[in-house]
């Protein structure tokens, strides 16, 4: 990748760039026009900031999207816009930050964003980090106010307003997203101190418990990244096959293939395990094989263009039917699911969903012979033996991080209650290690997880990923049709 442009900015293999070539740089472009359309959800923005400043009267509000950072030198990551700042701007542009100035009646938005480096800028027109030659056309400040519905200013005018305030009590930070504001020194900084770490981390729990629940239009993006996932999945079926070893990384790039066609890529690290690595609760090395004879375990999720990611897992067959054992396992582990999905309603206890499904599982070991007590013993807090082969909790919130909301303080989340239009995944699992002595040997290296997104509704809960058959009945004849169907470019139509 070649890099020109400001001085500070090159590498070693760049020669200088003489100020004639600068200027001459600088002349006979014709006039680019931008979209401006207005982005859908301009009306909850306006409502999730007015309910933000709602929560903190009379505060000053400073919540930064974050910066470019580099994989390696001369090599920057794809941005991905702070989960945060993105429910509250829709801006998906590096360095902004959104401040709430408060007023009498509330508080006055503010976005603060880069300026457009176009051909007008001079020398920012060829800078390789912001030059609109290097990455296409930005917005301007009045541009992104039109699309987004927010007042914007010039992210040169942010310095002076953080030093006015920057000695206040009554100053919040989300931290963590800028390593200038966090941690600076000069002018224009708002370092971290033992004094303000309290009241930032407030804003940051706040800020997760008003994304808990989920407004209808973030339901259907939701429901958009699923379906894109799904089609992942039968692309990865397609492809899986049944009469020789497929590599794992084959199929990790069949499914980003497919995110990267419906949204903006993978919601996470794809998790493509063949065989013994489906009892790696986190495997995404992907550089195994998934042979004849035993399972791939698939968690995987597409994030759609709004930032919405969904978080799907699978186990599929790759010969095309389970085996005695890996059935037995499975239909244990969707047996744990079946009761988590049936206990969930608005006002049930986050903690009442995880007894169920484990209670279901330490059952199910019980009966393999592996828990020597009662279930009740093995449920003991004090105990958890039943966690050896089930380290992780039923499920997690769902939505702008795959994670979600995970700054909400206890009695919000895991010690709070379901609440209507919560989204969150149904995940329960077992994995039996290769080299485990205590599970018998036709156990061994299978891993089974089966993973929903899931809506709390007023009355129970709506897979949103009902689509994606799990049944291990149904799950061998979906594959079987999916084999039938054959292997289809992602780019083109679903079917």
């Amino acid at each position: 990748m070649p890099n020109i442009g400001r001085e500070e900015l090159s590498g070693s293999h760049d020669s200088a760039v003489p100020r004639q070539f600068l200027d001459f740089m600088a002349t006979g472009w014709r006039p680019e026009r931008a979209d401006l359309t207005p982005v859908p959800h301009r009306a909850h923005l306006a409502r999730r900031r007015s309910l933000l400043s709602a929560a903190f009267p009379g505060d000053t509000l400073v919540v930064p999207t974050g910066t470019i950072r580099s994989r390696t030198f001369g090599a920057p990551y794809l941005f991905r816009a702070g989960s945060d700042f993105l429910w509250l701007t829709g801006d998906q542009e590096p360095d902004s930050v959104l401040v709430l100035h408060p007023v009498a009646t509330g508080h006055d938005a503010v976005l603060y964003t880069r300026r457009r480096y176009d051909a007008a800028s001079g020398a920012g027109y060829l800078d390789r980090m912001n030059g609109e030659m290097w990455y296409g056309r930005g917005y301007a400040p009045e541009e992104k106010s039109a699309i987004l519905g927010i007042e914007t200013r010039p992210l040169d005018e942010l310095p002076a307003v953080l030093d006015a305030v920057a000695d206040s009590p009554r100053l919040r930070v989300l931290r963590g997203y800028h390593p200038g504001i966090d941690g600076g020194l000069e002018p224009g900084t708002l370092p971290a101190t033992a004094g303000n770490a309290e009241r930032d981390a407030l804003l940051a729990s706040v800020l997760s418990e008003l994304r808990l629940e989920k407004d209808e239009w973030e339901i259907a993006q939701l429901q958009d990244a699923v379906d894109a996932t799904i089609l992942g999945f039968e692309d990865v079926a397609r492809r899986l096959r049944p009469d020789a070893p497929t590599p794992e990384r084959y199929l990790d790039g069949v499914f980003g293939w497919r995110a990267r066609v419906a949204g903006n890529g993978v919601g996470y690290s794809s998790v493509v395990a063949g065989g013994p690595r489906a009892a790696i609760l986190h495997w995404s090395r992907n550089d195994g094989t998934a042979d004849p004879g035993q399972v791939l375990l698939l968690d995987a999720g597409v994030e759609n263009v709004h930032g919405y990611t969904a978080d799907v897992t699978r186990v599929l067959p790759v010969s095309g039917a389970f085996s005695p054992a890996q059935r037995d396992v499975y239909e244990l582990v969707h047996a744990s699911r079946t009761a988590g999905l049936a206990a969930m309603a608005p006002g049930v206890a986050f903690a009442e969903i995880q007894e169920v499904c484990t209670r279901v599982l330490a059952e199910g070991l019980r009966d393999l012979g592996l828990l020597k007590g009662s279930v009740a013993e093995a449920q003991d807090p004090a105990s958890f033996a039943y966690r050896r082969w089930t380290l992780h909790g039923f499920g997690h919130m769902l939505g702008l991080d795959v994670h979600d909301c995970g700054h909400s303080r206890p009695e919000a989340y895991a010690g709070g209650v379901l609440r209507e239009n919560h989204v969150l995944t149904m995940e329960p699992g077992l994995y039996f290690q290769p080299h485990d002595d205590l599970v018998p040997a036709e156990l061994r290296g299978i891993g089974v997880r089966i993973e929903d997104d899931v809506r709390i509704t007023a009355t129970g809960a709506h897979l949103l990923t009902g689509a994606l058959p799990t049944e291990p009945h149904e799950v061998e004849s979906w594959l079987a049709a999916q084999r039938e169907a054959g292997p289809r470019d992602p780019g083109t139509a679903a079917a």
